[in-house]
């Protein structure tokens, strides 16, 4: 098992670091170990000695309570990561006890690796000596913040300030699905009764097309709903199934949660983790049918949110709508030949079998505004 270099940047030292060579260098040096459940992976107080990315398994993260008890602070699985710091020659303490749940595939950089790796590459090392130690005052979404005055009395100065903004935002290409419906002269002829055949098989097609949109717009690599939640956005179940607590997170982690959207035996798993607890959340009426719900946000299902070959899946979290700064769909109207919105059929004509042929495309893509509008609860077990 082995590092992908371009995965580094999601370490915060590392983010947009631009040289693909220096990274590769750096994921070689990652040593791969192997823990068993209950072991301790690092401990609070002790030297911080290598940089942690979890390959493949669940780690509870310990710290301290008001009183001195110990209180577990969050659950981290695949891909999660903590030791960062190395990278910067930051040579503190663990903060925190992580302790595994699970067998756990650990890829670690130890401290001298990481040291001689900085050392070694003069771009690595000016990417790090003039990262930002102490960024100026910013929000929770690592904006630049808004200066302001309140509470006071007098004739006091007052702060100035601006609003922070992107300078080369993100643009979002258009994705096509495409297909060439053909149908026999012969059967648009004669079998036009009681239904019109080119119609029909056309609604099917379209259909089958929209289907592919749903299932690109969670999984497409590029603008997928699962690949595009903020990190900050993904959290892991605690205990495997997901729970009405795991929920209350997603909730507790964005404003106007819209709906959840979940793969109907993860709605199931849901149900069974409530039944076990006695609640019988209340349903809601959706377009006029009757859905599960949680603290009065619907559970949708969605079959194109993959289960893995070990019965996990995700749960996604949306805020939607341009206005609320949430998750949008993109598509462009008015194009030639339109059927339907962003969806067009254009005759290809007939060929020499008497064959007719209809070009049906979508376009389609979708954009997260901001990062909280969308929010992630993965690796989530509906075996239980």
């Amino acid at each position: 098992m082995s590092v992908v270099p371009a995965e580094l940047r999601e370490l915060p030292v590392l983010r947009e670091f631009g040289d693909d060579a220096v990274l590769e260098a750096l994921a070689d040096r990652f040593e791969q170990r192997e823990l068993g459940p209950g072991e301790v992976v690092v401990e609070a107080g002790r030297p911080r000695d290598g940089v942690y990315i979890l390959a493949h398994g669940r780690v509870e993260r310990h710290g301290q309570g008001k009183y001195g008890d110990d209180i577990v602070l969050d659950v981290l699985a695949d891909g999660g990561f903590f030791g960062a710091e190395v990278l910067a020659h930051d040579h503190g303490n663990w903060e925190h006890t992580v302790r595994t749940l699970t067998p756990c595939t650990v890829m670690v950089l130890p401290r001298e690796a990481a040291e001689r790796a900085v050392d070694g590459s003069e771009v690595l090392r000016a990417h790090v000596r003039d990262r930002p130690a102490a960024p100026g005052p910013h929000n929770k979404h690592g904006e630049a913040a808004i200066d302001l005055a309140s509470g006071h009395s007098g004739e006091p100065v007052l702060p100035g300030t601006f609003v922070d903004y992107e300078r080369e935002p993100r643009e979002y290409e258009l994705s096509v699905a495409q297909t060439v419906l053909r149908v026999h002269t012969r059967v648009a002829d004669l079998y036009n009764e009681p239904m019109n055949q080119v119609e029909q098989q056309l609604r099917l097609t379209i259909e089958a097309l929209r289907e592919r949109q749903e299932h690109e717009m969670i999984n497409n690599r590029d603008f997928g709903l699962l690949h595009n939640a903020s990190f900050e956005q993904r959290i892991q179940p605690r205990t495997g199934p997901p729970t009405p607590d795991d929920l209350d997170e997603l909730l507790s982690r964005r404003r106007r949660t819209q709906f959840f959207l979940a793969h109907p035996q993860a709605i199931a798993a849901f149900g069974r983790e409530c039944n076990r607890r006695g609640l019988h959340p209340e349903a809601v009426e959706v377009e006029g049918r009757t859905m599960p719900a949680w603290r009065g946000v619907p559970l949708l299902p969605c079959d194109k949110i993959p289960v893995t070959r070990t019965r996990t899946t995700s749960v996604l979290a949306l805020r939607t709508g341009e206005k609320a700064h949430g998750v949008v769909g993109l598509h462009q109207t008015g194009i030639p030949d339109e059927y339907e919105p962003g969806l067009n059929v254009r005759f290809m004509g007939i060929s020499a079998q008497a064959v007719t042929s209809y070009l049906v495309t979508t376009y389609y893509s979708a954009a997260v505004l901001v990062p909280d509008a969308l929010g992630v609860l993965e690796n989530v077990d509906i075996t239980r």
